[in-house]
């Protein structure tokens, strides 16, 4: 009989950190797990998918560029998959894929409980409208940000998010060549991943911080870097990267597909100690 599986899709994929990460909570909870890496483009996932079924694939999660395209294979999506039309874990259920997106409660609880930073009231600014900026957008509406504005270089799929989210007076998108224009944020979320290949500075305006402004990059490690390097040089009180974010929003797929959460402060704390530069988002 095939052994109950679980494993991360992505493209590329070696780089994650999620089977050191579902590794690490299953020795803490004691489940007895099998966690890999699959490297699947975008035309491969369906199949990729289908094989992993059929050798005892239980769980999955979902990273770049993958997110949209799990959420239209599902049979059942939850209502934050839904609202941001995207999926970063899946469960198979009764033959059916079901969906989730964990990374916007991830995101929060890591800036509000591991931070403690407030996000009610803050005016916001998402760079990117892919599938890390769908999942995230609607938790930071649901923490209380005053406005959130979104804006990418194909302003089409920034109107796209801002529709799906359904809050025209909180979310509204804008255009890139507008950021010079549109005033200063209390929180400015980088969810573009320009920086991937190296080598990459932020040229974005200073105007659009003040000394209080936080600036969080979806990515971490060397991923990071340059928009976190912009946001010192700006003036930004804090700046935080996207590694806390990744452990929780594991820590969240990890208890729904295993009943059992995880302490995600200790891996966090091994993960940020031990590796001076991680690479890239999930």
């Amino acid at each position: 009989m095939s052994s109950v599986r679980y494993a991360v899709f992505g493209h590329p994929v070696s780089h994650s950190l999620s089977p050191r990460i579902h590794a690490a909570f299953a020795r803490q909870t004691g489940v007895s797990l099998a966690y890999t890496a699959i490297d699947a483009a975008p035309h491969e996932f369906v199949g990729a998918l289908d094989r992993f079924v059929g050798e005892g694939g239980k769980g999955a999660n979902v990273t770049l560029p993958l997110k949209e395209a799990a959420f239209a294979i599902c049979a059942r999506t939850s209502e934050r998959a839904r609202r941001a039309g995207a999926v970063n874990t899946l469960s198979w259920n009764d033959g059916q894929w079901h969906g989730d997106n964990t990374d916007g409660a991830g995101l929060v609880r890591d800036l509000t409980g591991r931070n403690g930073l407030d996000l009610r009231g803050r005016r916001a600014l998402m760079l990117g409208a892919g599938g890390a900026a769908r999942g995230v957008a609607p938790a930071l509406l649901d923490a209380g940000v005053s406005e959130l504005i979104v804006v990418n270089r194909t302003p089409e799929r920034a109107d796209a998010l801002i529709d799906a989210m359904g809050e025209p007076e909180r979310a509204l998108s804008r255009y890139w060549q507008d950021l010079g224009e549109i005033g200063d944020f209390g929180l400015i979320v980088n969810a573009t991943s320009a920086a991937r290949g190296g080598g990459e500075d932020f040229d974005l305006p200073f105007t659009l911080t003040t000394p209080r402004t936080l600036a969080v990059d979806l990515n971490y490690g060397e991923a990071a870097i340059p928009f976190l390097a912009w946001a010192r040089a700006a003036g930004c009180r804090d700046a935080v990267d996207g590694l806390g974010m990744l452990v929780e929003q594991a820590a969240e797929a990890f208890e729904a597909w295993h009943g059992a959460r995880p302490d995600s402060d200790a891996v966090y704390a091994a993960l940020r100690g031990k590796d001076a530069l991680l690479v890239t988002a999930d």
